[in-house]
């Protein structure tokens, strides 16, 4: 028997905008370490025992991301499902489950990639113990022991001890109002809803099956058009688009008589918002969480967070502010959770500070954008060492390359060049053209493109190491 951690990364952590983006939302963050929560979750499922590497199930547009940071801590990794839109977990975990099918001696460890677990040794105790409970055919959640009234996670009601480890689930509760949490948290019986499961992979399905047949059909037929990609399985659209949208609790957990719950008392947090994170995060005297580059003078009870510059307050109580290069946030730690209203109207206004970061995330490296206006942009471009963009061509504009550290290849329609610090290079509107690092250390060029339109999707590609098309930025 094995246990095959399942990484469900597909979150976008809008409450914790605007260090939180779509494009690198919070769980490939460093959010508090200089690793980050998807890493940290990585290293977490390594050591359990019968474990096996994970599998990942995430957003198709986050697939190099979950590559990279594997590989910046050396964790080995399985399958990485891409999911092509966001169908909640119940969906996503049974695509797990099928890519499994004929093994029925697999057990699931499903978890989200951005909760934090303090308590290593107490938590591969805990997954030990559902372990055996799921051997026997049980379907496990892991309840979070409350610390405190918190209205901002549902409850699990404990009943009956289970024979074999936990306890039998009496009953799931939505999040309550303050007065009904401390009834939970002074009765003992109440554990908050973690979202960690751990289920024999047929066990699962058997399950959907009764309560959610659309779900357990439409997951079978995307993975049964699934098509495989290196590490990657690209989830079929047009069927996995077909299925219910619906969490694991509404599936299967509220209505399942098999329900079994384990208590985990490990030092977690699902730093959901920003006034989670302060609770985990160092303070000073005067009880502020302060990040990067802060001055405080005369504050107390505030999180100030400083990405690119300096951040001064002085005199304020209770607030939440969080710098980046593009947006600042101001909030009062009491309404932090409706930091995603935010994030919303940014959408609806058609806006793209939600979406991604002035600091752009790829496959070969990143890129920035220093300036732009009506008719020019400046990037500031990186590329690892070994990698290369896609060849390429631009309908719209023209660029012009200056190397200011490492090596560069170019290709430029039929000619190659090889130019180093302090060189250019001149790319008119419709050239073919592919930049490589061939060098040991990383390349890192500014970019100055001019012409009619400057966006990202004038690209056309001709090849690309990474199997990307044009509409795939």
């Amino acid at each position: 028997m094995m246990i095959i951690p399942v990484i469900l990364s597909g979150g976008a952590g809008t409450r914790l905008w605007p260090l939180s983006r779509e494009t690198h939302p919070k769980q490939f963050l460093p959010l508090l370490e200089e690793e980050t929560l998807f890493q940290a979750t990585a290293r977490r499922v390594k050591g359990i025992p019968h474990g096996m590497p994970p599998m990942v199930v995430c957003n198709e547009r986050h697939r190099f991301l979950v590559v990279d940071q594997f590989q910046q801590i050396g964790v080995e990794f399985g399958r990485v499902l891409l999911e092509p839109m966001g169908r909640n977990t119940a969906p996503a975990v049974a695509c797990a489950a099928v890519s499994l099918a004929g093994q029925p001696e697999r057990v699931l460890l499903v978890m989200p990639s951005d909760h934090l677990i303090h308590d290593l040794a107490t938590f591969q105790n805990c997954v030990a113990e559902g372990y055996q409970a799921a051997l026997e055919g049980a379907l496990v959640t892991f309840g979070i022991v409350p610390t405190q009234p918190e209205t901002g996670y549902g409850y699990i009601r404990r009943g009956e001890a289970h024979p074999v480890a936990g306890y039998r689930v009496a009953e799931f509760v939505e999040k309550p109002d303050h007065a009904t949490a401390e009834r939970y948290l002074l009765g003992g019986d109440y554990l908050w809803n973690s979202g960690i499961f751990m289920f024999l992979a047929d066990r699962y399905l058997e399950e959907l099956e009764r309560f959610q047949p659309a779900i357990r059909s439409a997951a079978q037929a995307a993975m049964d058009a699934a098509v495989q990609d290196g590490s990657f399985v690209r989830i079929d659209h047009e069927r996995f688009a077909a299925s219910p949208s619906e969490s694991i609790d509404y599936a299967v957990m509220e209505h399942t008589d098999q329900a079994v719950v384990i208590p985990l008392a490990a030092g977690w947090n699902d730093l959901g918002a920003w006034s989670a994170l302060m609770e985990v995060a160092p303070r000073d005297g005067e009880g502020n969480s302060l990040v990067g580059d802060v001055l405080a003078e005369g504050s107390h009870n505030c999180y100030l967070r400083a990405e690119n510059r300096l951040v001064a307050a002085v005199g304020v109580r209770d607030l939440v502010v969080v710098e980046t290069a593009d947006a600042v946030l101001v909030a009062d730690r009491s309404c932090a959770q409706q930091v995603k209203q935010i994030v919303a109207t940014l959408n609806a206004q058609g806006r793209n500070e939600h979406l991604h970061h002035v600091l752009v995330y790829r496959p070969w490296g990143c890129y920035e954008t220093i300036t732009e206006s009506e008719r020019f942009k400046v990037k500031r471009i990186v590329v690892k060492p070994g990698e290369s963009l896609s060849l390429q061509m631009h309908h719209h504009r023209a660029e012009h390359w200056v190397v200011v550290r490492g090596t560069a290849r170019i290709v430029r329609n039929e000619e190659e060049l090889l130019l180093t610090e302090d060189q250019s290079v001149y790319l008119p509107l419709g050239t073919r053209h592919l930049l490589h690092n061939p060098g040991k250390i990383p390349l890192e060029i500014i970019e100055v493109q001019t012409g009619s339109y400057l966006g990202e999707d004038d690209i056309v590609r001709f090849s690309d190491n990474y199997g990307r098309n044009s509409s795939d930025h």
